[in-house]
């Protein structure tokens, strides 16, 4: 069980708030709960900081892929990608604070997981974006099993001749607050205020840093994978429900620009832009000042710190902004 505040890094001008008894919500959303924006949702549910939310997530496709022979493009209804848990209203939180998410339990909710590829979306296919006189890769669907025993998700090739196993490694796809200024955001996009993100490091064991834009800071999350590689080129993870646990800590009067990511042994930055250079720079950019708040080291110290220290996975290539994590090592950091 995570000690209450066990990694949190903010000064004592930054206190978290935090209730004597934390208070555990048991909350399962029913189909018409759930939502497909970040932002212009009512909140689903008023919790206190330090609420610990036991909750369950659905798959990207809203349900709607049952069966291998199933096409997303026919079944999934449009505009209902990556349906949300939430949000929910933070009681106290206000632009200017800052959410503190604790993730401390992902499990498949489901005996399967589902990948595939989409007509005009993904890292090798033509987009509307990235325009090719050439015909989109074909739909193609993927079931994978589930093997708790063995923490593994297992499927075949078309032709029924191969097999494969990946780890499992569950995460959330999406955890986000709304945006400022009146904004409602597709569950499709990641930005400054989380959302669909794509990043593995966004899992149970970590705390997910979040700057809350509007009263309450309405956090939502679902999207869940099973496990994906870095840069999501097909467009999809193995995606499938999830039995979610996390709690929500509120960190009053300090800001979070983009999302943060901690746990024991790494400190994280997440950048979301294209393109693709820029997402990199927005996150090395928040890693230098996180390393200059953290250290009192100054801004070119801090400059020369993390270029000769960072470590930077590309975690999605393929949503309408592409998303780069920069890592550093807590061991590192100068004394």
């Amino acid at each position: 069980m995570r000690k209450p505040l066990g990694i949190l890094v903010f000064s004592a001008a930054a206190p978290v708030l935090v209730a004597a008894d934390p208070p555990v919500l048991r909350y399962v959303p029913k189909h018409e709960e759930l939502a497909y924006t970040f932002g212009g949702v009512a909140p689903a549910r008023h919790i206190a900081p330090g609420t610990r939310i036991v909750t369950w997530t659905e798959d990207c496709y809203d349900g709607a892929v049952t069966r291998p022979d199933q096409l997303p493009s026919k079944v999934a209804p449009i505009g209902h990608d990556n349906p949300q848990t939430g949000p929910f209203f933070v009681d106290g939180a206000e632009p200017g604070d800052t959410l503190a998410i604790h993730i401390e339990k992902l499990e498949p909710a489901r005996a399967y997981g589902i990948s595939s590829s989409f007509p005009g979306f993904g890292a090798l296919n033509g987009t509307d974006r990235t325009a090719m006189l050439l015909p989109d890769l074909p739909e193609t669907v993927w079931f994978y099993d589930v093997d708790r025993e063995k923490a593994v998700a297992r499927t075949h090739s078309a032709d029924g001749k191969h097999t494969w196993e990946v780890p499992l490694a569950p995460f959330l796809g999406c955890l986000g607050v709304a945006p400022g200024n009146g904004e409602a955001r597709s569950t499709i996009v990641p930005d400054s205020f989380g959302g669909n993100m794509d990043c593995p490091e966004v899992r149970a064991g970590n705390t997910v840093y979040l700057g809350v834009r509007v009263p309450g800071g309405l956090v939502s999350f679902g999207d869940g994978h099973f496990a994906m590689g870095d840069g999501e080129i097909i467009g999809t993870a193995i995606e499938g429900a999830l039995n979610v646990e996390l709690t929500v800590e509120l960190v009053k009067r300090r800001e979070t620009p983009w999302p943060r990511i901690e746990n024991a042994d790494w400190m994280m930055s997440l950048g979301a832009a294209r393109p693709l250079e820029d997402a990199a720079r927005i996150a090395y950019k928040d890693m230098v000042q996180w390393v200059m708040e953290k250290t009192g080291l100054g801004l070119m110290d801090a400059y020369e710190f993390v270029s000769q220290n960072a470590v930077a996975p590309l975690t999605e290539m393929v949503d309408p902004l592409y998303t780069v994590l920069v890592k550093i090592p807590k061991s590192r950091l100068p004394r």
